[in-house]
């Protein structure tokens, strides 16, 4: 069974018939299904394929990696925020983010604050991150972790499009109505 270029199916030959029929095309004979009765071939641009299958086969879907921002308990309120956008910025892109707030010598004794900076981050980040860990201790060191919740990261995504394409048809009338002088009939 043989199936052309196009996807037809032009019927059973002989191996030979369809070598001549492929070069014809320019392209090539290949065996798709060797074990059916009769064995079906495809006419087709092999090396083509071949490209295909390999660019598939190398762009890896978004796999959620783990990001880490580090506090200290006297982390100031302006430090927290700019720490913040990028943890926004990770669970946009959907990754997981792990808050850590680091303790030195004798702040392992205000743990309470470690606590309270991690409140203020969750909440914060409000309905946007979901937390998968809460805070625990690991040493000298309290983390958690934080993942995007994906509906509100889609509502926030389609309004940014919306604001962006909004911006765009703004700057694109604007500029019309540089272009047209002030005495000419449309000003």
């Amino acid at each position: 069974m043989v199936i052309g270029a196009d996807g037809e199916q032009l019927g059973v030959m002989a191996p030979p018939d369809a070598l001549v029929l492929a070069e014809e095309e320019g392209l090539d004979l290949v065996e798709v299904a060797a074990n059916s009765r009769p064995p079906v071939c495809r006419i087709m641009d092999y090396g083509k394929y071949k490209y295909e299958q390999k660019k598939k086969a190398g762009k890896p879907a978004h796999s959620a990696t783990l990001k880490e921002i580090k506090l200290r308990p006297g982390t100031d309120q302006h430090d927290l925020n700019f720490k913040l956008n990028n943890v926004r910025r990770f669970l946009m892109d959907g990754d997981k983010v792990k808050v850590t707030v680091m303790f030195r010598g004798r702040e392992m004794v205000h743990t309470a604050r470690g606590r309270v900076q991690l409140n203020e981050v969750t909440r914060q980040l409000g309905s946007i991150a979901k937390m998968e860990n809460p805070p625990r201790m690991e040493g000298r060191f309290m983390s958690m972790i934080l993942v995007g919740d994906r509906e509100v990261v889609a509502d926030l995504k389609r309004k940014e499009e919306a604001e962006k394409a909004a911006a765009t048809a703004g700057a694109e009338e604007g500029q019309e109505a540089q272009d047209t002088p002030e005495g000419a009939p449309g000003a």
